[in-house]
């Protein structure tokens, strides 16, 4: 069975990832500069708690527009909880199964459910990876994650065109790159 026929499995991974380098942040690392380069450690997180609930927004039918793009107010010794909650209640809502077929507004178009889910694994993957090398903690990363999220991104996100896209042009790697720094190159971070 092809695992984007339904990638809830993959997006509970992506979710316990990025939760548990979301848990290891200390305190003074929340003002890095990570390698979304609009983002440093507080504000990454903060646009992590936003991915979270935006899923669960579309889930439940509504718009996820509607929310910030980054989540502000929460606390850093409250960071590990939050996003625990959140992550809980995202799979409460896609334990619907009838939601992989429904249509679903999402910040950038109106798409199936399980084409959303595998969206918000590759971003939440992608992120983890920005979270991970900003705190070093690469060692936490699930490469399977990154190799299926680099094919989502391959079928989503166009070489050309990206111009309306929150995506740079795509930097090439080393061909000896991992799976993450090549998922990152495709998004159009900077790789070292």
């Amino acid at each position: 069975m092809n695992p984007l026929d339904d990638p809830r499995p993959l997006l509970d991974r992506a979710l316990d990832q990025t939760g548990r380098l979301v848990a290891a942040v200390e305190p003074d690392q929340t003002a890095l500069p990570t390698p979304c380069s609009e983002f440093d450690v507080a504000a990454l997180v903060g646009h992590l708690f936003t991915v979270v609930a935006r899923i669960a927004v579309a889930g439940r039918g509504g718009d996820p527009r509607e929310l910030p793009l980054v989540t502000t107010g929460v606390p850093f010794d409250g960071w590990a909880e939050r996003y625990a909650k959140a992550a809980a209640e995202l799979r409460a809502v896609w334990s619907d199964d009838t939601l992989l077929d429904r249509p679903l507004q999402l910040p950038w178009a109106v798409l199936p459910g399980r084409v959303a889910v595998a969206a918000y694994t590759q971003e939440l993957t992608t992120h983890a990876w920005d979270l991970a090398v900003a705190t070093g903690r690469t060692g936490l990363l699930d490469p399977e994650l990154a190799v299926l999220s680099l094919e989502i991104a391959r079928r989503a996100v166009p070489v050309e065109g990206r111009e309306q896209m929150p995506f740079s042009p795509v930097v090439e790697v080393p061909a000896d790159a991992d799976a993450y720094r090549r998922l990152a190159g495709y998004l159009g971070r900077a790789v070292s």
